[in-house]
């Protein structure tokens, strides 16, 4: 039986006879055994040896030697007795999520979110303040970093960071052998936002749009919890959807699906969007569209309480449009109505072609009142095929503001414990430390301090 010690380095004790072309093979047999039995302890499908090795196939003595390896990784832990069926009862065994940390962030136009989360994906701290994107990715980046290093002073003990995910505020690009980019944001597009944070942190990166980490975090953890096929709708001054699929985020070839805030609405004011075509769904039913035809009402004097908003604030948000509205103002009810029917007409071609079981409206527009929500139901309804509406439901985002962080833990996690990702870090112990993520902070401190990158030694040599 191979040692604890052994297993972990990836190395295991042979018998005399043993070729030497069969001990890879034998060890990859040993962490594949290693990665499904942390799969079924994370996933709670069983906490005692006996199911273990019912589920596993597994006999009874690889399953004690897995689990010791478990143990002395810090992965697992024994808990207290479990029920018996005859006999002595089983003691069970749960996954430590608390065994390492996961930092996550949300950056989008006017707002900074952080959050310390355990290897079970689970938040455990967040914390939320505004943010100018048009301050650049330097500012925004070294704020991020101090924010991280507060919240690490606050809650990280003993433990070290395992991953760190990253809701950005746009598409998120992966070219081949180099860091994620943003490429559609102006002055972000060649910074080396992720290169910053392996070379900080020492920990590997995940990064995937905002939107696409929302859909995530409402699939895994929200009202959509159960559900497989789903349609997230982040409503802001950008509209984007981020799309499950078959219980699979469906990022697209450059990271850019999703994008329905620049699909070109019929009947619009055409002005000319930031992406440079005109008409598109983000001027004409994004924040600041409301907002806009708000300021409209308040100057030309049809609504009262806009003009008075205005007077004292010297400004009007698509907030105020949503007060004005629930007080009984039709001209400011009418502004919502119109943004709801453009942003559902807009879904509906979705839904026809996507065919979700939940659309589920989250940002700060899709939190407004229900003048908006029923204007979305409503056109998306009647402009979609009666056979995928059927049993399609729309509601709000259970996880508001969280719904980012909550997803960019749940990405890392999901990722970091995938089984062929555990086969791989699996002997050196934890995901920072394998050979991959040595090679990714390498190439980070190179790319940070302007040099070529070098590559990192195979282990062993």
């Amino acid at each position: 039986m191979p040692s604890e010690t052994s297993l972990v380095t990836g190395l295991t004790e042979r018998t005399p006879d043993e070729t030497a072309s069969s001990r890879p093979r034998r060890a990859d047999a040993e962490r594949s055994s290693l990665a499904l039995i942390l799969k079924i302890l994370r996933d709670s499908d069983a906490d005692t040896r006996p199911e273990i090795e019912r589920l596993t196939g597994l006999g009874r003595a690889i399953v004690s030697d897995r689990l010791a390896t478990l143990f002395s990784l810090g992965l697992a832990e024994e808990g207290e007795l479990g029920q018996t069926t005859g006999g002595r009862a089983p003691r069970t065994i749960q996954f430590r999520a608390s065994a390492g940390l996961v930092l996550v962030a949300t950056l989008d136009q006017s707002r900074i979110g952080v959050g310390i989360a355990n290897l079970k994906g689970e938040l455990v701290a967040e914390h939320h303040e505004s943010a100018d994107k048009a301050a650049g990715p330097v500012q925004i980046q070294k704020r991020l970093i101090t924010l991280f290093e507060w919240m690490l002073r606050q809650h990280r003990g003993d433990q070290q960071v395992w991953g760190i995910g990253i809701s950005a505020p746009g598409p998120v690009e992966e070219p081949e052998n180099a860091a994620p980019r943003l490429r559609l944001l102006p002055g972000w597009d060649e910074y080396p936002i992720v290169d910053q944070l392996l070379h900080h942190f020492r920990a590997p990166v995940w990064m995937r749009s905002g939107v696409q980490m929302m859909a995530y975090g409402e699939y895994k953890s929200g009202s959509a919890a159960g559900t497989r096929d789903i349609i997230y709708v982040n409503l802001g001054r950008s509209i984007g959807a981020g799309l499950i699929s078959e219980g699979q985020l469906h990022r697209g070839a450059q990271g850019g699906a999703g994008l329905l805030g620049h699909v070109a609405v019929t009947g619009g004011h055409q002005y000319r969007c930031n992406c440079g075509n005109i008409g598109c769904l983000d001027t004409e039913a994004g924040a600041d569209a409301i907002a806009r035809e708000g300021l409209k009402l308040a100057t030309s004097g049809e609504s009262r309480i806009l003009a008075e908003t205005l007077a004292a604030e010297g400004s009007i948000s698509q907030v105020d449009v949503s007060i004005a509205a629930q007080s009984g103002e039709s001209a400011a009810a009418e502004i919502l109505a119109r943004a709801g029917h453009l942003i559902g007409t807009t879904l509906a071609s979705l839904v026809n072609a996507f065919n979700p079981s939940l659309i589920s409206l989250g940002g700060e527009v899709g939190q407004l009142d229900d003048i908006l929500l029923a204007a979305i139901r409503e056109s998306v309804y009647r402009s979609s095929h009666p056979l995928v509406t059927r049993d399609l439901r729309i509601q709000r985002s259970a996880l508001g503001n969280s719904a980012g962080l909550a997803g960019a833990a749940l990405v890392v996690t999901d990722s970091i414990f995938a089984t062929d990702a555990v086969v791989n870090w699996i002997g050196a112990g934890a995901p920072q430390k394998a050979d991959v993520a040595l090679r990714q902070i390498a190439r980070a401190d190179s790319a940070v301090a302007g040099n070529p990158s070098r590559p990192v030694p195979p282990a062993g040599t």
